[in-house]
């Protein structure tokens, strides 16, 4: 199965210069965990509900005033729609990911996220999912109650 069978292609984006609040608010009103940002036509980063929550809430920003750009991940990892579900599964595995955006000819096509996989993909590609989660749902660093002092 090929990535643009199941990526999404209402795609939600701003600018960086959008405040974070204006971007939950479209989270929200969506149903969706991200945003993408697109700047001048190019896409250059990525906001999820994670980010909002651990970048801006909990470093207690002004989301109201913080921009996008202030948080979002940049660093971006992309796929093709032409990729098998396996490419991706395994990129978002290795990379730890939870979302791909989707480029074609250097423009923004589509996106595809671990539920994606789950919902769209693992009846024709088994395991594909199971193998995505359990590698994405490894905790990257410790965690606050397993800290040594």
């Amino acid at each position: 199965m090929k990535i643009r069978e199941i990526m999404t292609t209402d795609l939600v984006t701003v600018p960086s210069s959008a405040t974070v609040f204006e971007a939950a608010r479209l989270m929200r009103d969506a149903d969706i965990g991200d945003v993408l940002i697109q700047d001048a036509g190019k896409l250059t980063g990525i906001l999820t509900d994670r980010d909002i929550t651990c970048r801006a809430v909990a470093a207690g920003l002004d989301c109201a005033s913080t921009r996008v750009g202030d948080i979002m991940t940049r660093d971006l990892f992309t796929g093709m729609p032409d990729w098998d579900v396996d490419n991706a599964s395994d990129l978002m595995a290795e990379e730890q990911i939870r979302r791909l955006p989707i480029m074609e000819n250097g423009q923004l096509v589509g996106i595809v996220s671990l539920g994606d996989l789950a919902v769209d993909a693992e009846p024709v590609e088994e395991g594909v999912a199971c193998d995505a989660l359990g590698e994405i749902s490894k905790p990257a660093m410790p965690r606050i109650g397993a800290v040594r002092r």
